[in-house]
């Protein structure tokens, strides 16, 4: 057994070694030989060209192109299709790279099946057509007949003045909240991440003049400069003030901290039950007269799209608590 066969056997992703100046197959580890449905024995009897998918651009002269250049100019990181035993293809992922063994110059290929790496995208992709249609649809021919309606509720002020029209004009508000957030919540996943440094203190202040917060109070305890993409920070902090606001009354006292590794945001109001906690960010939840259910939905998201957690508790004075860690802050 060659020195290096040890080593090719406890890697857990496939091993084949090349010749580097024609790229025929040398030697392959078990646990390539289980990714195609071979065994080792059988891996080695077979010709290179036995593995590759044959199905532009996956051809054989394009792999030994990629071993050539792995010789020549450097390793090589390419996703391929190999073909396995019963004739189906597979997609991995390849790393190549020349390596001397016994004074000869061969070729190391790392190979990993990618198979559910892939599947993964296919249905990132199909979650974000579905999204664009909906937020298609939700703009479109949902605000269009907003808007006729709104404009012929002014037409109707205007010959007469009815408390009746009042509760449509509030019904036609929360209709335009309502297509506002689901408009947020269907665009997050498809909104590219801007990083950079945002002072919390700033920007929490600015959100609250955006706000309608009444007779409410701000309290800004913290002094962090945080990592974060600077509208949707923007677009978490106002939902969760708007949050303090519906539920804790328009004299409920906001108060913004500091964490080891992130922040608070609580407030003074009546607070969250425990056995309700874990029900705040599904969509359509809310207990707020008026509310649309998906203003948490949508700050659990922008959290989770900046790799945060985040978690709600009780305030030291029984409020509501959110607390977002996993934070990158800077000094």
């Amino acid at each position: 057994m060659p020195d290096y066969q040890e080593l090719f056997e406890k890697i857990p992703d496939g091993i084949t070694l090349h010749d580097a100046e024609d790229g025929s197959l040398l030697d392959a580890n078990e646990q390539f030989g289980k990714m195609l449905g071979y065994s080792r024995d059988e891996l080695l009897e077979l010709n290179f060209e036995d593995l590759i998918a044959d199905e532009s651009p996956y051809t054989s002269e394009r792999a030994e192109e990629y071993i050539r250049k792995a010789a020549t100019e450097g390793p090589q990181t390419f996703e391929w299709r190999d073909k396995t035993k019963s004739g189906e293809t597979i997609p991995v992922e390849v790393h190549l790279r020349q390596t001397t063994l016994d004074g000869q110059q061969r070729i190391l290929a790392v190979v990993r099946d990618i198979t559910d790496r892939k599947e993964r995208e296919r249905e990132l992709k199909r979650k974000n057509e579905r999204l664009e249609e909906f937020a298609s649809v939700v703009s479109h021919d949902l605000r269009n007949p907003l808007t006729v309606a709104q404009g012929r509720l002014d037409l109707a002020r205007e010959e007469c003045d009815s408390d009746h029209l009042t509760v449509v004009a509030r019904a036609h508000d929360r209709m335009e909240t309502l297509i506002e957030d689901l408009l947020a919540l269907a665009r997050e996943g498809e909104t590219t991440m801007e990083l950079e440094d945002v002072a919390l203190a700033d920007v929490t202040a600015r959100c609250w003049q955006n706000v309608e917060t009444a007779d409410a109070t701000l309290y800004i305890d913290t002094t962090h400069t945080i990592r974060a993409d600077h509208a949707r920070l923007q677009q978490l902090l106002e939902n969760l003030i708007r949050n303090a606001v519906e539920h804790g009354g328009t004299d409920v006292t906001v108060k913004i901290g500091a964490l080891a590794d992130g922040f608070y945001i609580e407030d003074n109001g009546p607070g969250i039950p425990e056995e309700t906690r874990a029900r705040v960010f599904e969509a359509g939840y809310t207990t707020a007269d008026g509310g649309t259910g998906y203003g948490l939905q949508i700050v659990n998201e922008i959290a989770v799209a900046h790799g945060w957690e985040i978690d709600v508790t009780e305030a030291n004075d029984g409020g509501a608590r959110f607390e977002i860690t996993g934070v990158t802050l800077r000094e």
